[in-house]
């Protein structure tokens, strides 16, 4: 894949400007960071998309793998997955539906609840999910594009703007063991 061409002004920066001279002045930082955030999220995806296109999985996929891979017995119930992915319930359905169909999750009746559905990682879905995790890991976790000082201040940014979003609240402090 060739390098995409760079341009001569940042995009950004531009719209900027534009939104002080038409007088939006106030929500010009606000644009700003809101635009930077979805064009680096574009650039992240690419490269995530690059390490996980040789596996044959979209992130969706590869996230839906990866949270069956850490519970103990490779299963959750469907329910608990759509809560901790954030995402529509379509959307997990049409995940799943496409890894079942390619043998790297199964369903299974839940236990407790008639109505309910297990999703249950197979043994390929789990050694797929652990070789795209290393890709991922060598080609965009370990080196995110970001000095480790400021990783870690974006994530408290990010972190604050998605608490005060309603996205979660602080976890309380477990109780020591009796």
């Amino acid at each position: 894949m060739a390098a995409p061409r760079r341009l001569p002004v940042d995009p950004i920066a531009e719209a900027k400007r534009q939104w002080i001279a038409h007088g939006w002045e106030d929500a010009a930082a606000g644009m700003t960071a809101v635009t930077s955030i979805i064009r680096a999220q574009q650039l992240l995806f690419a490269r995530i998309d690059t390490a996980l296109k040789p596996f044959g999985l979209s992130f969706a996929r590869y996230e839906m793998l990866r949270l069956l891979g850490f519970t103990r017995e490779g299963r959750m119930p469907m329910a608990s997955a759509i809560a901790r992915l954030q995402v529509h319930p379509t959307s997990v359905t049409n995940t799943v539906d496409r890894l079942a169909r390619d043998g790297l999750v199964s369903r299974e009746p839940h236990p407790g609840d008639g109505r309910a559905a297990m999703l249950v990682l197979t043994d390929s879905g789990r050694e797929l999910v652990e070789r795209a995790t290393a890709a991922l890991n060598t080609e965009v976790f370990e080196d995110p594009g970001l000095s480790d000082a400021d990783t870690t201040e974006l994530v408290r940014i990010i972190a604050r703007l998605r608490k005060d979003a309603g996205d979660f609240t602080e976890p309380r402090p477990q109780p020591d063991p009796l």
